[in-house]
């Protein structure tokens, strides 16, 4: 999870209190996990201190047929009462809801989503007929009212995934949407239907971003980076596919300038060999190459690992060159932890494969580091050189290390 996540968060969480975002800044160092267990707590605490009012309108619910109260409904009371109740009601008699939203006016219905309890948008999500539930995202779209259309993608069905597909024409609106989505598990299933449906909308999706806003490509960022590595390299190879290196350069540079690098390396870390290797071929990786490798001073994290050395390690020879003299300028805890993490990680290959361009001096620095780190064991390290065919190129590294062993 990233800032762009934690941001997103902190928006759900000013609209859950009817606070501006501002009066919550001191909040983003939650984190989003936390945020978003704080969203959910206190909209549900919200809800739960009108439960009584609900279980009283519930019960006029079987006693006037919908055709006479819902325009009633509709006229008289304001959307955020009917779209605080109307959650709880459709638990209780869910055919009832289904009736209520094919009757319901779609601008009405969409002043009412804000105000309707997440909790039971679950329950009823298997129930509720594509259709209506399209048309009000349309809608919620139009008004650009993207922190409501959302978090409710993470309910949305198979059925319902293949009905916003075909019924919901507005790219940037489903990606600024989806941002707003907490679960990675529920992006990623509507980015699978995005490449596997019958629309074949990602490569229009992505056209979008190449040539959208900065938020626009932020927002994208934030959606890609979460979903799952398959996804991840799947969108990877279509984005290649409609970006050319030009565009790619661009985008990566936003990134860079927007302090999304995080996002950026868990994205680019999960993409397929081909694609690497056309990011790693692309001028723009040398000139954002100690960039990246800055990134990793005091970091841990294999995501952020993988997404500087996969690329770098398809780079010319020079480019590696400088990247691992970089590298071996990163603090010394990072350093002494680097082979523990390449070896839990599997990331010798790409990692041998920087260090391979470098000069003695380097080798013979990183050599001295990691004879006296004793979670390296120096068989297998050199087993995984032996496996790259790299032994000529890496001598001086390990021969300091079992020379100062």
């Amino acid at each position: 999870m990233t800032d762009l996540v934690t941001r997103a968060q902190l928006i759900l969480l000013a609209r859950t209190l009817h606070v501006p975002v501002e009066r919550l800044a001191h909040l983003d160092k939650l984190g989003p996990h936390r945020l978003h267990e704080l969203q959910q707590k206190m909209s549900g605490h919200l809800f739960d201190q009108h439960t009584p009012v609900f279980e009283r309108i519930a019960k006029l619910v079987p006693i006037i047929p919908l055709a006479i109260s819902l325009p009633i409904v509709q006229k008289l009371v304001p959307p955020t009462m009917t779209g605080r109740a109307a959650g709880a009601i459709g638990v209780r008699y869910p055919a009832k809801a289904v009736e209520a939203l094919l009757r319901m006016d779609v601008a009405y219905a969409a002043d009412c989503a804000p105000y309707l309890d997440p909790r039971t948008v679950g329950q009823l999500a298997d129930d509720a007929p594509p259709a209506p539930v399209v048309a009000i995202l349309n809608e919620l779209l139009a008004r650009r009212d993207y922190i409501t259309a959302g978090p409710f993608l993470a309910y949305a069905t198979p059925e319902l995934i293949r009905a916003v597909e075909e019924g919901v024409p507005d790219d940037e609106g489903l990606i600024r949407s989806a941002a707003y989505a907490y679960s990675g598990e529920s992006i990623s299933a509507v980015v699978r239907q995005l490449l596997s449906g019958s629309g074949q909308r990602l490569p229009r999706l992505l056209g979008a971003v190449i040539n959208g806003s900065k938020e626009l490509r932020l927002a994208a960022l934030s959606v890609f980076a979460r979903c799952t590595p398959d996804v991840i390299a799947a969108v990877g190879d279509v984005l290649f596919e409609v970006a050319p290196p030009s565009a790619i350069a661009d985008l990566l540079t936003t990134y860079i300038a927007a302090e999304a690098t995080p996002d950026m390396l868990r994205f680019l870390g999960h993409l397929s060999p081909n694609a690497l290797t056309r990011l790693a071929l692309n001028p723009v990786l040398s000139e954002i190459a100690d960039t990246l490798v800055c990134e990793l001073d005091g970091s841990s994290e294999v995501a952020i690992w993988r997404g500087v050395l996969e690329p770098l390690a398809r780079t010319p020879a020079e480019v590696r060159r400088r990247a691992g003299l970089r590298m071996a300028q990163l603090d010394t805890p990072t350093l002494l932890t680097l082979p523990a993490l390449a070896q839990a990680a599997r990331l010798w290959p790409p990692l041998l494969w920087v260090l391979a361009a470098t000069d003695v001096d380097v080798q013979a620095h990183l050599g001295e580091l990691w004879a006296t780190a004793t979670r390296l064991d120096l068989s297998v390290l050199e087993r995984r050189i032996a496996d790259q065919h790299l032994d000529p190129l890496l001598a001086t590294l390990t021969t300091t290390i079992r020379f100062l062993r």
